[in-house]
């Protein structure tokens, strides 16, 4: 595939804001995954042969590669010697640079700036603000739909750009965002399964909290997982940040009631805590036997299995829970987007590189101990059977099962629209949880605060829109 860094690039003022961003993010805490280690009992399944493909042209020369620390250890364990036997495969030095995920907006922004730097760059968040300084990868899209078959809506949602018809990013992977919950905690309180619905976590979160002391824990503030859950309670009450057609539309009926439910939960079932948490708090507070309930993937849980078993035994999953009509919907917790900026010195070997990446998606699955699920469904027939008899310990075996729905509940961060640079914005400069916290701490009625957050929304979007990257 021939490479091409052909376009404009960002502007010096939106790298500047998006080092800032990045800046707040990495005020936000360490990974929800990290924490201490353990000795993990052998897997009861083998793993996926790995495969190298030949690449369409021959390769040379160096590529480096810069992601984030995964949240399971173990994936970093497979991944960096497969980055070394692919490299040694196709002839060209190929390494690579982990760093915390918070880093990786400030490192991308400044690396656009210097005009130099990795070949290949992973986000685990929406990369489309960059789109000027970033290689179109349409041809790798093209040929990963043509090898692997349909990819999953929302990752392309997260790499697309409808308005300019351009694939900023490539996405090979994705995580769902169930609910995870106590549940010795949940029985007691008459609901073993946990809670089904927006109604249930509300009574049986109050419940828990007034008689067995323990409160649950959602946060509201500027922190990813509180991102993730006012968007996930806002869809599942009707609401939107913008339509289908890229039109902020926040300002609706069903947005209030979602800010008037989350205030309302507040105040019955959970503690001020929630609003200074960072990225690691609601995972350590469900490990510790501190929280009832939160929403978050499952690599606390992994971590809990080798650091505090019996905890883990404890920790069960619920899908997206079910709104005043019936709906349920979840952002994917993580979202696997790489991308080539256009100073790239070797943008062949990145693409060759992407497509033998998710030639291995059911080894990226495995390794990664069933946090990371296929962009490309098909890639990955074992991905229901390790469901429903997890390999890596858990206790019962089909705990994980729940999550076989999860691709029926799950979707993107601009639903029902792509996830544009508008709704990346948004995203990094946390104008949901923040709405939420306004409304719960009674600095603003939910209404107003909602209507606060419309018109933040429309100067976000009007500012994209006038760049031509928002329809």
């Amino acid at each position: 595939m021939s490479g091409s860094r052909s376009g404009p690039t960002i502007s010096r003022r939106h790298l500047i804001e998006l080092s800032a961003l990045g800046g707040l993010a990495v005020a936000c805490g360490k990974a929800p995954g990290s924490g201490g280690g353990g000795a993990a009992p052998p897997p009861t399944a083998a793993a996926p042969e790995v495969v190298f493909n030949d690449p369409a042209s021959k390769l040379s020369g160096d590529l480096r590669i810069l992601q984030w620390s995964h949240f399971v250890p173990a994936y970093d364990k497979w991944f960096d010697p497969y980055v070394t036997q692919w490299g040694q495969h196709v002839g060209v030095n190929a390494s690579v640079e982990h760093i915390n995920y918070a880093d990786i907006v400030p490192r991308t922004a400044a690396e656009i700036s210097a005009g130099s730097g990795h070949d290949l760059i992973m986000w685990i968040t929406v990369p489309s603000a960059l789109e000027p300084s970033l290689v179109d990868l349409t041809d790798v899209n093209t040929e990963a739909q043509k090898r692997y078959g349909k990819q999953v809506e929302w990752a392309k949602q997260v790499s697309h750009n409808p308005t300019t018809n351009k694939y900023y990013g490539y996405c090979h992977s994705w995580v769902p965002d169930p609910g995870d919950y106590r549940k010795s905690l949940w029985d007691k309180a008459g609901m073993p399964d946990g809670p089904k619905t927006y109604d249930d976590l509300l009574a049986g979160g109050t419940q828990i909290k007034s008689k067995q002391g323990i409160p649950l824990g959602i946060g509201m503030s500027n922190e990813i997982d509180s991102n993730m859950a006012a968007r996930a309670m806002i869809w599942s009450f009707g609401g939107s940040i913008q339509d289908a057609n890229q039109q902020v539309v926040l300002n609706s009926p069903e947005t209030v009631a979602a800010v008037e439910y989350m205030t309302k939960l507040y105040h019955q079932s959970m503690t001020s805590t929630v609003f200074s948490w960072n990225a690691a708090s609601n995972n350590q507070g469900l490990g510790a036997g501190q929280l009832s309930y939160i929403l978050n993937s499952i690599s606390a849980y992994r971590s809990a299995q080798k650091t505090t078993p019996d905890v883990a035994n404890d920790i069960f999953f619920t899908p997206a829970l079910k709104g005043p009509g019936g709906q349920g919907l979840a952002s994917e917790h993580v979202i696997a987007v790489y991308i080539v900026p256009t100073f790239s010195k070797n943008i062949d070997a990145a693409k060759e590189f992407l497509l033998n990446l998710s030639e291995n998606a059911a080894a990226v699955t495995y390794h990664s101990e069933l946090y990371n699920f296929p962009a490309f469904p098909g890639t990955v027939s074992q991905l229901d059977g390790w469901l429903a008899n997890d390999p890596f310990g858990s206790q019962p075996a089909n705990k994980l099962e729940v999550l076989k729905t999860s691709f029926d509940w799950s979707t993107n961060l601009g639903h029902p629209g792509p996830a544009n640079a508008a709704v990346g914005e948004i995203f990094t400069t946390f104008v949901l949880p923040q709405m939420m916290a306004k409304s719960a701490l009674g600095q603003l009625p939910p209404a107003q605060a909602v209507q606060e957050a419309d018109a933040r929304c429309r100067q976000i979007f009007d500012k994209w829109r006038k760049q031509g990257l928002v329809g």
